[in-house]
């Protein structure tokens, strides 16, 4: 039989609305009767309606988490540092996969704050007008997690991955590299295009090296779309800036199928750093992006938003930094 509020009042001798505060953490409780009503749940083994809470405090402690392929590593572990944090903070969390889809983006915030979520964190390869314009509309906070909004007035985590692409291709050139390919995923989206791009290309001025669209391959973010386009190339460049783990282990095998040794005649330098830059023989030296910690910070920030607390610039830039390791001769 389900335990209600109304058997936890009788037990404890008290009122309702007295066991309504406790539960919900109000203060205005004298300590002797919240240590009696807290008996009485315990003994009783009440657990407290979410949805019939929500109804009276117009909050349903659930957060929406929208990410484009779970199945990925770089999601997962984003997707962590959120789960975390929303336990901390006692909110429980919808997982929806969009498929890096944006139509499919912009029915799952639909259907989020149809279920009256109090607040949503999203993952998009793209903030494109459509969905810009559709989180404009929402009556829950957003954050954007890893994501790049380019008019800056969503709330977002990230790191400065211009900054970022330019100090691995810089440490390349400074190994005496003189033909260094980038390797990337497609260049329609925000990061590859205005940041992994342009930081390749500054670094590239810094050193009084022409750009050379040649050496720029843009592929599938795949292993075998990296593998196969180094398959496909008469040019030999002797390192690599890839765009993803992924795409530096197919570039490896395919350095490898062509008869040539990593780091020995071509060096690759990685961005991610997911658990495959371990896996892989040589290790991947691999720009570090905090994945736990932008989940985590971006979880954070919105229940920040969510409590309606003060916060200054929306956009967080966390610190990066390159792991060296053997795939690419960098020195410590």
């Amino acid at each position: 039989m389900t335990v209600t509020i109304y058997d936890v009042a009788r037990e404890a001798n008290v009122s309702m609305a007295t066991v309504s505060r406790v539960v919900n953490g109000n203060p205005n409780v004298k300590p002797a009767t919240r240590k009696r009503v807290k008996e009485a749940i315990e003994k009783l083994g009440y657990r407290p309606n979410a949805v019939a809470r929500g109804l009276a405090s117009k909050k349903t402690t659930t957060v929406g988490v929208i990410i484009p392929d779970i199945s990925k590593g770089f999601y997962a572990e984003l997707a962590r540092g959120i789960s975390d944090i929303a336990t901390m903070y006692e909110y429980n969390i919808i997982l929806s996969n969009s498929d890096e889809n944006e139509d499919k983006e912009i029915r799952l915030i639909e259907t989020m704050l149809g279920k009256q979520v109090d607040g949503i964190v999203l993952m998009s390869d793209q903030i494109s007008p459509g969905l810009r314009e559709e989180i404009s509309r929402s009556t829950v906070p957003v954050v954007l997690a890893g994501t790049i909004d380019e008019t800056g007035m969503i709330p977002s985590v990230n790191i400065n991955y211009r900054s970022a692409a330019r100090e691995a291709v810089a440490n390349l050139l400074g190994n005496g590299h003189r033909e260094v390919a980038l390797v990337t995923g497609p260049l329609d989206t925000t990061i590859n295009r205005d940041h992994l791009l342009e930081g390749y290309k500054d670094a590239l001025h810094d050193s009084g090296i022409d750009y050379d669209e040649g050496l720029v391959f843009e592929v599938e973010d795949s292993y075998d779309a990296a593998l196969e386009a180094w398959h496909a190339t008469d040019r030999r460049p002797t390192a690599v800036f890839a765009g993803s783990d992924e795409l530096a282990i197919g570039v490896i095998h395919g350095v490898m199928d062509a008869g040539q040794k990593v780091p020995e005649d071509v060096e690759v330098v990685a961005f991610e750093n997911t658990k495959l830059s371990r896996m892989v023989r040589p290790r991947l030296t691999s720009v570090v992006l905090p994945l736990y910690d932008i989940g985590a910070v971006s979880m954070r920030l919105l229940t920040k938003y969510m409590s309606n607390e003060e916060v200054g610039d929306p956009t967080f830039i966390l610190p990066h930094r390159i792991e060296v390791r053997e795939s690419a001769k960098f020195d410590n």
